[in-house]
């Protein structure tokens, strides 16, 4: 069907009192012949839906061009299924940054109305991507501790199928080491049983979840959707697919053999808190040296952890578990007394409640210090040296065992020390099973972590962040890593306790769940939720130079034998990273290319040198930095008016042609803003900004070769609640225009 255009002009909301309408209306009929252009007082009420509507209906329009708010606002009013959708922001990016009936400002609405022209005119409506293959609605879950069985049950609650899988002969994980937790329910200051004993029944019932014990993933392959899942199990091979995947594959406590300045290894009475757990267990708190029942038992907090030689960050429960385990000693004795040395006590939420109970308990002594040594003495014992106590002195206490509380390491990708423990299968019965015994290691290997075993050009397992736990946008999309699909909860996302780990597990069987959903209508998951747009490759000019598989934050693209790009549809996020990235330009979406947005600024008029009239083009991300210009419009914030800007998904796809197709056209500036990256990221895409940064530092031998100054082209990190920056940040850059001069180029 030939594809025909109306454009509809809303004059409500200051739009109408501030532009001449019928010189804009003139953009749309006299310069691009569009027969239907029609205004309305208020596009977005119903009356205005409806006239679009019938209107569309009546002229047989195909693509509507709606010039009005933002298209952050109102996306499912103006949702027409059947037509192509451009919208045009009339409201915060022009009359409400701009003073009304201004020649500056009728330019800049006509400008922007024609680079919403073109791109309606060079986009095309998407057909969501089917694969040929039937998309599986099955969940995976990896690790069937407290978090995976969370997981598992709350699908299955959902009416999912799900798979556990877990590397031990019976489930439970590290909960099944703990002889009590800290409250989690009302009145919050009495040990509770741990959930997993219940959990595990109640997995084990449900019809909806298949549980493998004693298994190994071997192998990922595939995408969301499509995951080929190849599994080990005592001895024996399987294969099956699921949709999405959970991976809750836990922690292992931090190595205390290299706390030796904390006296661990020098004497068998300083032992670590999952120990004093293994003690408590048994049934009784006794001294590992002679066995005598431990009546003074000093706990050192942060063993290890903040402490940037060993683990730099808080692992979370670590201040709890010393509470806890500070009760276990005294309701085995009321003669005993427990000592805790803390660097801060860290107790969140209702946990308060369960500080104060220890704080009221005699027997209990708390102080923040620090330890400076733990020695061995007479009789077994252990000398404790603290300093800078809250007392306002060096204090010394002499304890018969020192438990140290050492933190979490997630298992994920790093090299770690693992006890292996041989559990005999045949023992372990249902009600055994949830009391998984402390047995003696049997050996010690250094291994390197293989969960997963992905199939991708970038790596078996996920992406790391800088302690080794997954990578994953974590303000905006916590659950979610760099692989899509997979989602990561629990304490192999960061530490947390068993309370935080069931949270956490449900918001990760929910994403999995919305991912095969998504994925099963052709459809994007975050950030561009329900985005139908994907990536189409022209094979024909491919030099197999890797650069989009190098540079896919989500190893969407894998490569074949002979280099060639591999995609993988249901993989990719949409951002347009492998597009920004490719040197021949083969990679394209039907509504985001490198010709409809080298198209677009060249629809920009841009006024001879003489009108003093300059042109910077502001190439924004859509995520953080158009909301924030969103915002200092509805702010009325006045910004330049000289700037135009094109939304772009990702900084990160922004190609450096558009650059030179910019600068060629005599415009004066080129700026890039988009989300802060760095160690701490707040790239949605994760890299985007990073590569873009990457890459214009190589622009120079462009401007070079356009015998222009460098300063023409600038980059600038913005979060979303840094709005009000903008006018800054523009008018600055207005000035740097003025210095260098007017773009030679203008007029050619």
């Amino acid at each position: 069907m030939d594809k025909k255009l109306g454009v509809y002009i809303c004059t409500g909301c200051g739009i109408g009192d501030s532009l001449d309408i019928e010189k804009l209306s003139k953009v749309a009929t006299k310069e691009y012949k569009i027969s239907v252009c029609k205004t309305h007082a208020c596009l977005c009420a119903d009356e205005g839906v409806g006239f679009i509507k019938s209107d569309c209906e009546a002229e047989a329009v195909t693509t509507t061009i709606i010039c009005a708010c933002s298209r952050r606002i109102h996306q499912d009013i103006f949702d027409f299924a059947d037509k192509v959708v451009e919208r045009v922001n009339l409201r915060e990016h022009v009359v409400w940054s701009q003073p009304a009936n201004h020649e500056d400002t009728q330019m800049m609405a006509e400008d922007y109305l024609r680079m919403g022209i073109v791109k309606a005119q060079k986009s095309q409506a998407l057909d969501p991507y089917k694969p040929a293959e039937e998309i599986s609605r099955v969940v995976l879950v990896v690790g069937g501790g407290v978090a995976g069985m969370t997981a598992a049950i709350e699908a299955a609650k959902a009416g999912t199928q799900v798979v556990l899988v877990e590397k031990e002969a019976c489930l439970g994980g590290f909960s099944a080491k703990l002889h009590k937790h800290f409250p989690v329910n009302p009145p919050y200051d009495s040990l509770q049983t741990p959930p997993h004993v219940a959990m595990i029944k109640e997995v084990e019932v449900n019809p909806n979840i298949n549980v493998h014990t004693s298994a190994k993933i071997q192998k990922i392959a595939g995408g969301p959707g499509l995951f080929d899942v190849t599994m080990e199990q005592k001895g024996e091979s399987s294969q099956f697919r699921v949709g999405a995947i959970v991976l809750a594959a836990g922690f292992v406590p931090y190595d205390a053999t290299k706390l030796a300045h904390l006296g661990f290894g020098a004497s068998p009475n300083v032992i670590t808190n999952v120990q004093m757990e293994e003690l408590a267990k048994k049934g009784k708190i006794i001294r590992p040296s002679d066995g005598k029942e431990a009546k003074n038992v000093a706990f050192i907090q942060c063993a290890g952890s903040r402490d940037a030689n060993h683990l730099p960050y808080c692992s979370t429960s670590c201040c709890m578990t010393s509470l806890k385990q500070a009760i276990y000693v005294r309701e085995q004795n009321q003669d005993t007394a427990a000592y805790i040395f803390y660097k801060d006590m860290r107790t969140m939420g209702q946990h308060e409640d369960f500080y104060i109970r220890a704080q009221e308990d005699e027997g209990i002594f708390l102080t923040k210090g620090e330890v400076v040594g733990v020695k061995a003495i007479a009789g077994d014992n252990l000398a404790v040296t603290v300093e800078n106590t809250l007392l306002g002195e060096n204090i010394q206490i002499e304890a018969d065992m020192v438990v140290l509380a050492t933190g979490m390491v997630p298992v994920t990708g790093i090299e770690m020390v693992v006890k292996e423990v041989t559990i005999d299968d045949a023992s372990c019965e249902q009600e055994q099973c949830s009391q998984v015994s402390s047995a003696t290691p049997d050996e010690t290997a250094i291994i390197k972590s293989d969960i997963l075993n992905l199939e991708y050009r970038q790596g078996p397992e996920l992406p790391q962040l800088r302690y080794g736990f997954p990578d994953s946008h974590f303000i905006c999309f916590p659950y979610e890593t760099r692989r899509t699909g997979i989602y990561a909860a629990g304490c192999v996302r960061h530490p947390m306790d068993i309370g935080a780990c069931m949270d956490d597990a449900c918001g990760a069987a929910l994403k999995a769940i919305q991912c095969i959903e998504l994925t099963s209508h052709g459809k994007a998951v975050h950030p561009r939720v329900g985005d139908m747009s994907y990536p189409e490759f022209f094979m024909q000019r491919c030099t197999q130079c890797k650069r989009c598989t190098d540079e896919c934050p989500f190893g969407a693209i894998n490569e074949d034998e002979k280099f060639n790009p591999l995609p993988n549809p249901t993989r990719c996020r949409r951002c347009g990273t492998c597009m920004g990235a490719c040197p021949e330009r083969i990679i394209s979406f039907k509504d985001y290319s490198i010709d409809i947005i080298s198209s677009m600024m060249k629809a920009i008029n841009v006024p001879e040198e003489d009108e003093e009239k300059p042109r910077v083009l502001v190439f924004m991300c859509e995520n953080d930095a158009v909301p924030a210009l969103d915002m200092a419009g509805a702010k009325r914030l006045s910004l330049n008016p000289y700037v135009r800007v094109i939304p772009v998904r990702c900084l990160g796809s922004v190609h450096l042609v558009w650059i030179t197709d910019a600068l060629s056209k005599g415009i004066d500036g080129v700026l890039l803003i988009g989300c802060k990256h760095g160690d701490d990221y707040q790239c949605h895409f994760v890299k985007g900004s990073e590569l873009a940064n990457t890459r214009l530092s190589k622009v120079k031998e462009t401007l070079d070769r356009l015998r222009l100054e460098s300063e023409r082209v600038k980059m600038v990190q913005l979060a979303i609640n840094e709005y009000d920056l903008l006018p800054g940040i523009f008018s600055e850059f207005m000035e740097t225009m003025e210095k260098v001069g007017p773009n030679p180029f203008k007029g050619f």
